[in-house]
C-alpha cells in the first residue's frame, strides 16, 4: 500500500457507523473485516516462519494480488463501496486517539510478560499513531526493542464472531496470534464507527482460548462451536454461556476435532454454502456413531442449559433445523482426494450469498462436486469481466474459483480471510 493510499483509507470510515448483524452463515454479505497482507508478510524468514505458524515463504506481491481480487468480489456481489474493511486501516483510524494507543500499549504488555516490552510503556505510548501502526503490525520501531511481526493477521475470521447482533472478542491460543486479538479488541472499542455498538462486545474470561474460525451461524438461533486446537473446552463453554446469555441463540453444537494443525478449527473441515448445503471433510465429519457432538439448549433459568450427546453433525443438525440437508464432499468421493484438497482449504468457503461462494481454484474436484449439484463453476477474473459494466443481481448458484496459489501457502481459505459484521 502507497502512503497516498494508506491516508485515503485512514479517513475514509470516520465519519461511518458500523452494525453488527449475522443471523446465518450465507445471508447476503454487506460488510466485512479483512486485512489484505503486506509489510509484516515480508518478515517471515525462513529461520521464523515455524515460530510464525507458517510452513512456507509466501511471494508476497502474488498474494496481495490475490487477496485484492477477492475483497473486488465482494464489492461486485454486495454492490457497496464500503463493503470491504481494511483491519489495518481500522487500527490506523483508532490510533488517531490518545486512548486508543494507551489501551493497546497497556494491552500489549499486559500479554507479553517476559519480552520486557513493560520497559518501553511509556515510550510506546508517546509514538506517533503511524509509528505505533507500524509496530502493532510489523513488531519494529524507533525504540530499541523489537517482537514479532504478524503474518497470520491476514486471517481475520479467527479475530471474532459477530453472532446475531453481537460481537465475541477472540482470545488466541498461540503467543504468535496473541497480539491480533489486542488490536482486534482495540479497533472495536476505540473506532469511532463502533461507537454505538460498544454495548454488544462480549469479552471472554481470561485464561480460555477461542478463535472465530471455530464458530459458525447455522441460523438466528443455532451456532455450531468446535472444539479444536485452538478453542478450549473452557473457551467453548464460555462461548455457550455467553451466546445464551447475550444473544438470541437457542441451540449450541459443540464439534469435538482432532487437536491438529491440519484441521486447526471447524471451517477447515465445515462450512455452509447455501442454507441447505454445507461442504465437509468425509473423515472428520461424518455419518456414524461418531458421538463427537453435543448439543446444548437454553434453560429459562440462567445460566442453566441442557447438554444431549449427538451421533453426528449432520444428524444434530437435520433434528434441530427440522430439513434435510445436501452434504458435499470437499475433494469428491475418493479418500486421497478429499485429504489432498482438505490440506489447501477444500472445505473452507466463504458464501456472499446464498449459493454464491468463493473458494480456491486449486480445489478442482471439490468444485467438480459443486458442480454435480448445479453450482456453475466460474473463475473470479471471468466473474468480474462478465458484470464489469452491469450490477451483480443474484439469480444462480455460482462457486467462484479464487486465484490462491500463494494465499493458500498460509493454510487458510477464504472464509478464514473474512471477518463479516453484517448479512443483510
Amino acid at each position: 500500500m502507497t502512503t497516498l493510499e494508506a491516508a485515503q483509507q485512514t479517513h475514509s470510515h470516520l465519519d461511518s457507523q458500523f452494525t453488527f448483524a449475522v443471523a446465518s452463515e450465507v445471508a447476503p454479505l454487506q460488510q466485512v473485516i479483512v486485512h489484505t497482507p503486506g509489510p509484516e508478510m515480508q518478515l517471515v524468514s525462513p529461520e521464523n516462519r515455524l515460530d510464525l505458524l507458517f510452513d512456507d515463504i509466501l511471494y508476497v506481491g502474488h498474494a496481495r494480488k490475490e487477496h485484492l481480487l477477492m475483497a473486488a468480489l465482494f464489492e461486485k456481489v454486495t454492490g457497496r463501496a464500503d463493503a470491504v474493511l481494511q483491519l489495518g486501516g481500522l487500527l490506523r483510524e483508532a490510533f488517531m486517539e490518545e486512548d486508543a494507543r494507551h489501551d493497546f500499549v497497556e494491552r500489549l504488555c499486559a500479554i507479553s510478560a517476559g519480552q520486557n516490552i513493560q520497559a518501553f510503556e511509556d515510550e510506546l505510548k508517546k509514538l506517533p499513531p503511524d509509528e505505533l501502526h507500524d509496530f502493532a503490525l510489523q513488531g519494529r520501531s524507533s525504540l530499541p526493542i523489537q517482537i514479532h511481526p504478524l503474518p497470520n493477521l491476514m486471517f481475520t475470521r479467527d479475530l471474532a464472531a459477530v453472532v446475531d447482533g453481537h460481537v465475541i472478542v477472540s482470545q488466541a491460543a498461540t503467543s504468535a496470534r496473541a497480539r491480533e486479538s489486542v488490536i482486534m479488541s482495540v479497533v472495536l472499542h476505540h473506532h469511532p464507527a463502533f461507537a454505538t455498538v460498544r454495548d454488544r462486545i462480549i469479552t471472554l474470561p481470561p485464561n480460555v482460548t477461542f478463535e472465530g474460525g471455530d464458530l459458525l451461524v447455522a441460523g438466528p438461533d443455532l451456532v455450531l462451536l468446535g472444539h479444536s486446537e485452538r478453542t478450549s473446552l473452557p473457551g467453548g463453554m464460555a462461548v455457550v454461556k455467553a451466546l445464551f446469555e447475550r444473544t438470541g441463540v437457542e441451540h449450541v453444537l459443540m464439534v469435538d476435532l482432532p487437536k491438529q494443525r491440519s484441521c486447526m478449527h471447524l471451517d477447515t473441515v465445515f462450512t455452509f454454502a447455501s442454507k441447505d448445503e454445507c461442504v465437509f471433510y468425509p473423515p472428520i465429519i461424518a455419518e456414524g456413531e461418531l458421538g463427537n457432538v453435543v448439543h446444548f439448549t437454553r434453560t429459562d433459568e440462567p445460566g442453566r442449559f441442557l447438554t444431549e450427546t449427538q451421533p453426528n453433525l449432520r444428524h444434530a443438525l437435520e433434528t434441530i433445523l427440522d430439513r434435510d440437508l445436501t452434504f458435499i464432499a470437499c475433494g469428491g468421493e475418493e479418500p486421497l482426494n478429499q485429504h489432498r484438497e482438505q490440506w489447501t482449504d477444500g472445505a473452507n468457503f466463504f458464501a456472499l450469498a446464498p449459493g454464491v461462494v468463493v473458494g480456491y481454484e486449486r480445489n478442482d474436484r471439490t468444485f467438480e462436486a459443486m458442480s454435480r449439484r448445479g453450482y456453475r463453476v466460474v473463475t473470479a477474473r471471468s466473474f468480474l469481466s462478465f458484470h464489469e459494466e452491469s450490477d451483480y443481481t443474484h439469480g444462480e448458484k455460482i462457486a467462484i474459483k479464487l486465484e490462491g496459489n500463494e494465499l493458500s501457502r498460509g493454510r487458510g481459505g477464504p472464509r478464514c480471510m473474512t471477518m463479516p459484521l453484517s448479512r443483510s
